[in-house]
């Protein structure tokens, strides 16, 4: 399979490689590559402004700002916005950024690039009053060289146009502005290229492995120059385990680039799996000489895997389930500016869980994604294209696909096809053109660019008609057939398509709003074709117990007890693993953000959560729900999810309601219970034994505010994040479950309140303030570092009740 084929050696093992190149003639600094964080000190203009592109227009009166920075989300919620509620609601616009900076002169004679990990979108960026060029792609990655427009050891600008005004152009919340991270990036005249490394693993065994590398060094040099490129291979501990290389062919190079290609053995390897993903460093450095003029450093992860038609996907030999969530790239009330902390909390709460694969839906992430998954443990398909050439909405991508799928693509696998994580490339998701013949000649040319650059992974495309009549699949480009629903076609997909391999793409599309519920729990309900029509519920809610899917979709309990059951299925990818901005199924305005998740916008887990936890892991699960506050003699339906024992009793007030053991392929238990106020308790038992005991208690009214922060230590980097839970109390300090008191929130200290939010699809509120009303008992303020070390104080007050402080600390 992809990623254990045996491939050619390239050459023979030696600690230093003698290259031949042309290089510039003059002496520079001893030193590798130069990388400076440019996020700081911009400055940010909403709205057009004629000519700041040049020096001479003033921005004294913009706003100052650090990137990266969504303008978006700082705006008002409106169904007028042209982004329509499905794009979010909030406003688009025109943007510019500008910043000044000096170069020293002792970077002359060296090159300097600005690297854009991701700006939404139509951008244009200037230096010193030059376009350096377009992008029109929201989400792919792209630098520019400004050499040749430098004043050494002088000022000089850089301007951003960023144009996301023309819309609708996503079907989700985009974002806009410089929203991913940008870099200073100066290198010799001759250095390894931009994404200029590529390790493969294409053989592995316990005892040893083979690690490819092929290192593109870029040639701007004048003047002949022997080099030499040394490379080592580090473990977790900084021990070295392997150096070497090959030697390339001899020829001259002048204004151009050339490829070295070398080959390394790792005895009794660690090997990379997600319960343990164990990461090396692979340092290559360029030398002439004694001294290094270039270093790269590329993150290695030894592993293997397949997918077999029949027996499904294995990890270095092992069988196991891709058990994956789909997510889009907003951060909740942060927008999309990227940050990294909200990233990984984002991922904790999904390993938690017992996730273990992310699509990226539906273009590349941010690279520091694909970061935390190569640490955490997540297998990734990595997705380029929601649409092709046929539109999706009005403005979208479609427009420029012609012109630069073929750059966008490359620059995207170039990018990330070393990540250990990366084990799948989606070339599409519920393209349009998947019955028309224009798919034959467009999958198959996607397909050859991602296979000029990486033979290593298969390639899928997410199918929503994925019957005969497909053209993706029938144009024999994608290795892997990727289903987008139709999970009752699964048990005959050989029949369908004999020996071809499967992974769902896209599945389940479960509706719940957290912490509503409706009875009866027990029938499934579809929206909208039968179930209460218009499909609206006070508030825009949808019923938590898992019972609510889309014409399209299934519950997550349908989806999950089909997976399970074959092995050819490979894995799956849940739609989705958060709630989003945007695409607000089944509801249309007044909700703004999506009803998809498993999880809340704002981070809280929903019910099913931990039905996953229960079947996805081994730790011990018993949870209990609704919550036990409602009308006396009300029947209410109380679920549970369980694992790890035969049983669970569930006792009212003391008093048994009844044993209940889980039969056939259910993945709950229920009771119908009268509802009397007072304390509902669950005992799970193995063998007897009991393995866990729930209670959930009749609430009273909201007397106090709990603070709990996911981490109370935080870098002074700018940067870093707390999150913290508010929860409304009653007097003994249960959960009020309907409680929606408005809180406000104070910091003193090294930090800010960089944003707010409930998890509440239809809140209009602003996500940048310091006040929030609590929803079905819970809030969410985001707490971010400034640069200075310090304690932090942050206090939640709300008339009536008991005020909260709590004590962070930033170094």
């Amino acid at each position: 399979m992809h990623a254990i084929k045996s491939i050619a050696r390239v050459a023979k093992l030696s600690s230093l490689l003698l290259v031949t190149a042309l290089f510039y003639t003059k002496s520079f600094a001893q030193q590798g590559r130069q990388i400076q964080d440019f996020d700081k000190g911009w400055r940010f203009n909403l709205g057009d402004v004629a000519h700041a592109g040049e020096s001479a227009t003033s921005d004294t009166k913009w706003r100052s700002l650090n990137l990266p920075h969504d303008w978006s989300i700082e705006g008002k919620f409106s169904k007028d916005n042209p982004a329509s509620p499905e794009g979010g609601a909030l406003p688009g616009g025109i943007g510019w950024y500008r910043k000044t900076f000096t170069v020293p002169a002792a970077s002359k004679g060296k090159l300097t690039y600005i690297e854009f990990d991701g700006v939404y979108q139509k951008s244009k960026v200037w230096i010193n009053g030059h376009l350096l060029g377009y992008r029109p792609n929201g989400y792919i990655s792209f630098r520019y060289d400004l050499t040749p427009y430098l004043k050494y050891g002088s000022t000089n600008l850089v301007a951003v146009k960023v144009d996301n005004s023309v819309q609708p152009n996503s079907r989700w919340y985009s974002g806009s502005g410089i929203y991913r991270n940008v870099r200073l990036v100066t290198t010799a005249k001759t250095a390894i290229d931009q994404w200029g490394t590529y390790v493969t693993t294409p053989q592995v065994t316990d005892a040893s492995a083979t690690v490819d590398l092929k290192v593109k060094i870029k040639n701007n040099a004048v003047g002949s120059k022997t080099l030499n490129i040394k490379t080592s291979i580090y473990d977790a501990a900084g021990k070295v385990v392997a150096t070497g290389g090959a030697l390339p062919s001899k020829e001259q190079f002048n204004d151009t680039s050339f490829t070295v290609a070398s080959s390394f053995t790792v005895k009794s390897p660690q090997l990379w799996s997600v319960d343990n993903p164990y990461l090396y460093k692979v340092v290559t450095e360029v030398l002439d000489g004694k001294a290094i003029i270039d270093n790269y450093t590329t993150t290695l992860g030894i592993r293997y895997f397949n997918f077999d038609a029949d027996k499904g996907f294995s990890l270095n030999g092992k069988p196991m389930k891709i058990l994956g969530v789909c997510d889009h790239h907003d951060l909740g009330s942060l927008g999309s500016a990227i940050n990294v902390r909200a990233l990984e909390r984002q991922l904790q709460i999904l390993k938690d869980m017992g996730c273990n694969g992310i699509r990226t839906s539906h273009n590349p992430p941010a690279p520091e994604l694909l970061d935390l998954c190569d640490k955490m443990g997540f297998v990734v398909m990595d997705e380029a294209f929601d649409t092709w050439e046929w539109e999706k909405a009005k403005y979208d991508y479609h427009l420029f696909f012609k012109e630069w799928h073929k750059r966008d693509l490359e620059d995207q696998i170039l990018r990330d096809r070393s990540h250990p994580s990366v084990m799948i490339w989606s070339i599409g998701n519920e393209i349009g053109q998947q019955s028309d013949t224009s798919a034959l000649r467009i999958a198959p040319q996607l397909a050859a660019i991602v296979h000029s650059l990486d033979t290593t992974r298969p390639i899928t495309a997410a199918n929503n008609n994925p019957d005969t009549k497909n053209k993706i699949i029938a144009s024999g480009a994608i290795d892997l057939v990727g289903y987008n629903y139709h999970e009752g076609e699964y048990a005959g997909f050989h029949d369908r398509y004999p020996g071809k391999k499967f992974i769902a793409t896209e599945t389940t599309s479960g509706l719940e709003t957290r912490g509503y519920y409706e009875m009866p729990s027990d029938s499934i309900r579809v929206w909208p074709e039968t179930w209460d029509k218009p499909f609206v519920r006070e508030g825009n809610n949808v019923s938590a117990y898992d019972n609510v899917r889309p014409p399209w979709g299934s519950t997550h309990e349908m989806t999950w007890k089909v997976m399970k059951k074959y092995d050819f299925l490979s894995g799956m990818f849940i739609w989705t693993g958060f709630d989003y901005l945007g695409e607000p199924t089944p509801y249309s305005w007044p909700s703004r953000s999506s009803y998809f998740g498993i999880i809340d916008l704002a981070g809280f887990p929903k019910d099913v959560y931990y039905m996953y936890q229960s079947e996805w892991t081994n730790k011990p699960v018993l949870h209990i729900f609704p919550h036990w506050n409602w009308t006396p003699g009300k029947m209410v339906d109380i679920w549970a999810y369980y694992n790890n024992a035969d049983e669970v009793e569930l006792f009212l007030n003391g008093k048994s309601l009844g044993v209940k053991k889980k039969t056939g392929d259910e993945l709950h238990i229920m009771w119908r219970v009268k509802y009397e106020p007072g304390i509902l308790k669950a005992v799970s038992r193995k063998d007897g034994k009991v393995v866990l005991t729930r209670e959930i208690k009749t609430a009273g009214e909201p007397a106090k505010i709990q603070l709990i922060a996911d981490r109370k230590l935080i870098k002074a980097d700018g940067k870093d994040l707390s999150f913290i839970t508010v929860k409304i109390l009653d007097k003994d300090g249960n959960v009020v479950p309907d409680a929606d008191n408005l809180v406000d929130f104070k910091v003193n200290g090294e930090a800010f309140i960089a944003s707010v939010d409930n998890g509440d699809p239809v809140s209009h509120d602003s996500f940048r303030v310091n006040y929030r009303k609590a929803f079905h008992g819970l809030a969410l303020a985001i707490v971010q570092a400034k640069e200075k070390a310090g304690s932090i104080a942050f206090t939640a007050t709300s008339k009536g009740l008991q005020t909260s402080t709590l004590v962070l600390t930033s170094r």
